[in-house]
Parts: structure tokens; sequence; C-alpha cells
């Protein structure tokens, strides 16, 4: 059985949460290559999360295109990340 989109969203929350390093320090995020602002992507990403979060506490219930688009983001940000060697696989 498929989750409700409230559920799915916060489930896409939850693996971005985890799979993000939003826990390391300036100097990591700012050390040898640089692709993008990994330290802005990572505060838009950590706030576009936040946002969220609050909403689904409201009661807000998710689109499928809202979380397509969110999942699209953090794909985005992802890869940026990867590419600076912040993400191992």
């Amino acid at each position: 059985m498929k989750p409700d989109t409230t559920t799915a969203m916060q489930n896409l929350i939850d693996e971005v949460r985890a799979a993000m390093p939003f826990d390391a320090g300036e100097a990591q995020l700012c050390a040898d290559t640089c692709n993008g602002c990994s330290l802005k992507l990572l505060e838009f990403l950590d706030m576009e999360l936040q946002d969220w979060e609050q909403k689904l506490q409201d009661g807000v219930k998710p689109s499928f295109g809202d979380i397509h688009k969110m999942g699209k983001t953090c794909k985005k940000v992802y890869m940026v990340l990867k590419k600076n060697g912040l993400i191992d696989e």
C-alpha cells in the first residue's frame, strides 16, 4: 500500500536529513573543489525542509507536485555536494 502524500513528504524530509551533511562545519563545506556554494545550498535546503515540516505540523496536505518539486530540489543539491566531494556513496 502506498503512503498518503503527507507521509510521503515526511519520509522524503527524513531521508534528506539523514543523507545530507547539515552538521558539517564551514571549513569542511568550503574546502577544495567548489562547483556551487555548498554552505548556501545547505542553508537553502534546510529552510525548505523546515518550511515543509512546519506546514505538515499545521496540517497542510502536500500535493504530488509539491513532493516532486522538493525531491527535484534535493536531488540537485545532492549532486552539487557530491561534485564538491562532500557526499560519499
